[in-house]
């Protein structure tokens, strides 16, 4: 939503990091599907930037900036020569380094040649790039152990920043007003050492108040619970139907990726991957369920994230989850990618 709107009245609140346009994050954010990226380059808008992105001979993805340093050409209408990718327009060659090494027809390469590479990784059946040469490992559950399967959505946009966005999975008052789901919840939360990853776990006791939830009730057991696991600002991962009976834990995985006034999220779902025949069967199907579970809270969100213009101006006790995500998003680094940037 607008910014300068009802700026007299409701002046906006301007955070560090959280909410602001003007700060990337460091973090990994989701490109294309790995299979989009087979024997050619092509470029990407990635959080303001223009990102070529190329497989070497050797299968391994890289990314730089998109532009040839020389005169600015798209290095994505280039080609990919062994493992470099070589400008269209003089056939500058530059490495996964962001290294030129080579000039036709000149042996002296200029200081100027050379471009920002970003560290890239395959995973969930998809290429990631972070803003930065180095980085540490994508996100995963932890009790799969990169044992899975993964089968992905159709991305889609909402117009609101993707901060906004990933309090979705922890603002345990709309379960209540918006998708009736009497739960109380108990909240538990924890982040690791260097402050990128933050869990939050919910749990409570079903009600008995209404049809749906003696159903419930009845079906899954007294307790319920889940999890979301936030990485970088940009990553969620979601598990539901903890501590239930029958249904083994359901996994999704959200990935934002903040554009011009809105943001994309590309969902992936997730399950444990199971030996045999029977096993693939049963994977096939959790990951349907996890889809439905989605499909059926996707909507009524839709109509709050596509007409909001955050302001917490009247935080209460139930929103401590928000407070704590807020106050994590906040002391996140930011990267080359954002604004005004300085080194």
């Amino acid at each position: 939503m607008n910014s300068l709107q009802n700026q007299n009245t409701q002046p906006l609140i301007k955070m560090k990091i959280f909410n602001n346009w003007d700060v990337v994050a460091k973090g990994w954010y989701i490109v294309c599907p790995s299979k989009e990226i087979i024997n050619k380059a092509k470029s990407f808008n990635i959080c303001g930037q223009r990102i070529v992105i190329f497989r070497g001979e050797d299968n391994k993805v890289r990314a730089l900036d998109a532009y040839c340093p020389h005169l600015g050409t798209d290095l994505a209408i280039g080609k990919v020569d062994g493992n470099l990718i070589r400008c269209f327009f003089h056939h500058w060659a530059f490495d996964g380094e962001g290294k030129c090494q080579d000039i036709p027809c000149q042996s002296n390469i200029p200081q100027k040649a050379d471009l920002q590479a970003y560290a890239t990784d395959e995973k969930y059946g998809f290429i990631w790039v972070y803003p930065d040469v180095k980085a540490p490992e994508i996100v995963e559950f932890d009790e799969l152990k990169n044992q899975f399967v993964t089968t992905s959505d159709k991305a889609f946009e909402r117009n609101c920043h993707h901060h906004i966005c990933m309090m979705n999975g922890i603002d345990a008052q709309h379960l209540q007003t918006v998708h009736k789901l009497n739960i109380k919840m108990n909240l538990s939360l924890q982040s690791n050492k260097s402050g990128n990853m933050i869990d939050f776990t919910l749990s409570g006791e079903f009600p008995q108040t209404t049809f749906r939830e003696k159903i419930a009730r009845r079906i899954l057991g007294n307790n319920y619970g889940y999890t979301m696991r936030y990485a970088d600002g940009c990553i969620g991962l979601l598990t539901i139907m903890k501590k239930v009976r029958f249904i083994p834990p359901l996994r999704m995985i959200y990935a934002y990726t903040p554009l011009e006034g809105r943001t994309k999220i590309q969902p992936i779902y997730i399950t444990k991957k199971r030996a045999g025949i029977l096993g693939w069967f049963i994977s096939r199907f959790l990951l349907l369920l996890t889809k439905l579970a989605y499909y059926f809270l996707r909507g009524e969100d839709g109509m709050i994230y596509d007409n909001i213009r955050y302001n917490p101006n009247a935080i209460l006790n139930i929103d401590e989850p928000l407070v704590k995500y807020m106050n994590y998003v906040n002391q996140l680094q930011p990267s080359i990618w954002s604004r005004n940037f300085r080194f």
